[in-house]
C-alpha cells in the first residue's frame, strides 16, 4: 500500500501505512490461550489489518506491532494452531507456559514479554473485538489513562445466573473489601506498557491482575464497547474455578478481609451476648426446664461457626504469604516443547 494511503476497516480504526517507527503508539496484544483452536485464526485474521498504521477516531497513530498468544496448556489443539499461526505471520509470537496457570497467570506471561508502549489483552473467544483497541487509545490520551478497562454497554452472553453473580461478587469486594475499581475489571484492557511489565515483574503467587495493577496505576478509567457472542465456544470456567477466581480477587485487596475477620468476632460476641441475658431471663422465670441444654447448643453453634470461618480466612492470607516465602512463581515460561526433547519422537525401527 503507498505510503499516506487509507483505507476505513471499522468506525473505531483507520488503517494505513506500515511502518511501526512512523505511528505515535505501538501496541503489543496479549491473548492467553487454553482453548483457542476454533477462534483463534479468526481472531488473528482481524488483528492483522491493524499491524499497519492507522489512526484512532481522534487522530492519534497507531500499530500492533506483535501478538503474543500465551499457551495455557489447554485440552485441545490449541499448540498446533499457535505454531502455524507464528510461522504465518511475522507480528505472532508465541509464550509458552510449563503447565496451566490459569489466565490471569498467563496474562502476565504475556505482559512480561511484551515491548510495546502500550499492552492490550485480549479474549481468545472472539467477544473482544480488535477494531475497538483505537476507542481505548483515544479515551487513555484524553483522560490521561495509565490503565482503560472496556465496558461493555451490552450484557455478556454468559447467562442470567453468571452475570448476576458476576455482578454481585464485585459489588461485594468494593462495599467490603476495598476494590474500588472492581465494577470495572475486565478482561479487555490497555495497560502503558511500562506499567504492565512491572506489574507482571513484581506480582508474587496469587495475585489478582487488576487489584495488583491498582496498586501502581495513577488513574483508572473506563471506555464504552459492545461484546461479541462468543459462539458455541464452551467456556473454560466450572463453578469451582469462578469461585477460585473471586476467592484471589479478595485475598489480593488487601488486609481488610482480616478486619472483616475482627468485626465478624464481634457480631458474634454481641449475638451471644444478647442470648446469654435472653436466657438468664427465661431461666429466671422459669420458662426453662432442663436449665443449660438449648443455650449451650446453640451458643456453641453460633461462636465455633464464627472461630472456624475466621481461622479459614486468616489461613488463606497465611498459605499465600507461605508460598511467596517458598518462592513459588506465579508463572513459568519454557520454550515450545516440539523443539526440545518431549518434541523427538521414537525412531524408526530398521
Amino acid at each position: 500500500m503507498p505510503r499516506g494511503a487509507t483505507v476505513v476497516t471499522s468506525p473505531s480504526v483507520t488503517a494505513g501505512f506500515s511502518s511501526s517507527a512512523d505511528a505515535d503508539h505501538r501496541i503489543s496484544i496479549v491473548v492467553p490461550v487454553y482453548q483457542g483452536e476454533a477462534t483463534l485464526p479468526r481472531l488473528l485474521e482481524e488483528i492483522e489489518p491493524l499491524t499497519h498504521v492507522g489512526s484512532t477516531p481522534d487522530g492519534h497513530s497507531f500499530t500492533v506491532e506483535e501478538v503474543l498468544l500465551v499457551f495455557d496448556n489447554g485440552p485441545d489443539g490449541s499448540a498446533r494452531i499457535i505454531r502455524e499461526l507464528e510461522a504465518r505471520h511475522p507480528f505472532v509470537r508465541a509464550v509458552w507456559l510449563s503447565r496451566n496457570f490459569g489466565q490471569h497467570a498467563a496474562t502476565l506471561a504475556g505482559m512480561a514479554s511484551s515491548g510495546g508502549d502500550w499492552i492490550v489483552t485480549l479474549d481468545e473467544d472472539g467477544q473482544h473485538d480488535p477494531a475497538l483497541i483505537g476507542g481505548l487509545i483515544d479515551t487513555a490520551m484524553r483522560e490521561q489513562a495509565n490503565v482503560v478497562y472496556a465496558k461493555p454497554t451490552n450484557k455478556p452472553s454468559h447467562g442470567v445466573l453468571r452475570n448476576t453473580a458476576s455482578k454481585g461478587s464485585k459489588w461485594l469486594l468494593t462495599k467490603l473489601f476495598a476494590g474500588s475499581n472492581a465494577p470495572d475489571y475486565q478482561s479487555y484492557r490497555l495497560v502503558l506498557g511500562n506499567i504492565g511489565r512491572s506489574v507482571a515483574a513484581y506480582s508474587g503467587s496469587g495475585v489478582y491482575l487488576d487489584v495488583a495493577m491498582g496498586w501502581v496505576s495513577n488513574k483508572t478509567v473506563t471506555s464504552p464497547i459492545v461484546l461479541r457472542d462468543e459462539g458455541d465456544r464452551t467456556s473454560g470456567y466450572s463453578t469451582r474455578r469462578l469461585f477460585s477466581h473471586f476467592w484471589r480477587m479478595i485475598l489480593s485487596s488487601g488486609t481488610r478481609g482480616l478486619r472483616f475477620v475482627s468485626v465478624l468476632g464481634i457480631v458474634f460476641a454481641a449475638i451471644g451476648a444478647v442470648i446469654a441475658v435472653y436466657v438468664l431471663i427465661e431461666r429466671l422465670t422459669g420458662h426453662i426446664d432442663t436449665a443449660g441444654w438449648a443455650s449451650m447448643i446453640v451458643i456453641v453453634l453460633i461462636t465455633s461457626g464464627a472461630i472456624l470461618f475466621s481461622l479459614g480466612v486468616i489461613a488463606e492470607y497465611i498459605g499465600i504469604n507461605v508460598n511467596m516465602a517458598m518462592g513459588k512463581p506465579p508463572y513459568l515460561i519454557t520454550s515450545d516443547p516440539a523443539h526440545g526433547p518431549l518434541g523427538r519422537g521414537r525412531p524408526e525401527k530398521p
